[in-house]
């Protein structure tokens, strides 16, 4: 449910279907890395608007009906290749392996008027898994989010089925990820994009000065990092009780409540504020990965749908 003093916040990126497929069979989410964002934040308690691109076709028709039950405004841009679609299977580790159909890997948005609205009215401005290869892309992104200091959260999150120019992405998502208040960066992105260790990385992104951006680095079973300013604040995963099933959702939903927090208290401005805010990330990242899916869960009882 929205709570009354909630932030707005504009989550641009991708929606999609996920499909995935073990020995049991096929079964399917929605899902895609903003859209989990967006989710997540709602359930929350956050004003939550999803920027996406989607399809005129019956997968569109499912994630319309999914962000509508979980209260997220959907400001969507037109796809001739229909809906975005991930073909996934697990490793015995529970992490995902994707295919991804050829509207996710042609993703755009179009920044017409509702779009450079929705990014103008934010208090937050997120981005999740976006086309950083896309020069045009990402200067229109640049172009319609003012005081992106202030307002702008990135999360690369790239996917080697989806990219096109390693080099192009790295490079722009540097220049984001300078201009941002806040940046999450994984061990996964960092080996991708740069073929270096996620400290180095996170040396990379910072080495424009020492507050700008604050970085959050996540390393699977090795917990998670804040470095901003001159703080460096490091929690393990929380252990709670039951397997772990299904870790797709483990990073978006870490962003989700890092962002809750920020939207709610502002940037964390000490190493206690910081410990607090990770320790309460990797709670709800734990609740999350014990179950199969992405979204969003907290340990308390499932929120009811349209709540």
């Amino acid at each position: 449910m929205t709570q009354p003093d909630a932030a707005r916040i504009t989550v641009v990126g991708d929606a999609l279907i996920d499909e995935l497929r073990d020995p049991s069979g096929s079964r399917e989410f929605v899902g895609g890395a903003a859209l989990n964002v967006a989710v997540g934040l709602a359930l929350l308690g956050e004003q939550v608007t999803l920027v996406a691109m989607l399809g005129d076709d019956e997968p569109a028709s499912r994630i319309r009906a999914f962000l509508d039950d979980y209260g997220v405004r959907l400001v969507e841009s037109p796809s001739a290749l229909g809906t975005s679609r991930a073909v996934s299977d697990r490793s015995e580790g529970g992490e995902p392996r994707y295919v991804f159909n050829d509207a996710a890997q042609h993703r755009r948005l179009s920044f017409d008027a509702a779009t450079r609205e929705a990014l103008g009215e934010a208090d937050l401005v997120v981005v999740s898994c976006y086309p950083f290869d896309d020069a045009e892309q990402v200067d229109a992104l640049l172009d319609a989010v003012h005081d992106p200091e202030q307002r702008l959260i990135v999360d690369g999150n790239p996917r080697a089925g989806m990219l096109h120019d390693r080099e192009a992405f790295l490079a722009a998502f540097e220049r984001v990820a300078s201009r941002s208040l806040l940046v999450k960066a994984g061990d996964e992105d960092a080996e991708l994009l740069a073929r270096e260790p996620l400290d180095a990385f996170v040396r990379r992104l910072r080495s424009g000065g020492p507050g700008r951006p604050a970085v959050l680095a996540t390393a699977g079973r090795q917990g998670a990092d804040v470095h901003h300013g001159d703080l460096d604040v490091h929690v393990d995963i929380v252990d709670l009780p039951g397997r772990v099933v299904d870790t797709m959702g483990a990073g978006d939903a870490t962003l989700a409540a890092i962002v809750h927090h920020v939207a709610r208290d502002g940037m964390p401005a000490d190493r206690e504020a910081w410990a607090a805010a990770l320790d309460e990330a990797m709670t709800i990242a734990a609740a999350t990965v014990r179950h199969e899916g992405a979204l969003l869960r907290t340990g308390s009882p499932s929120p009811q749908l349209g709540s």
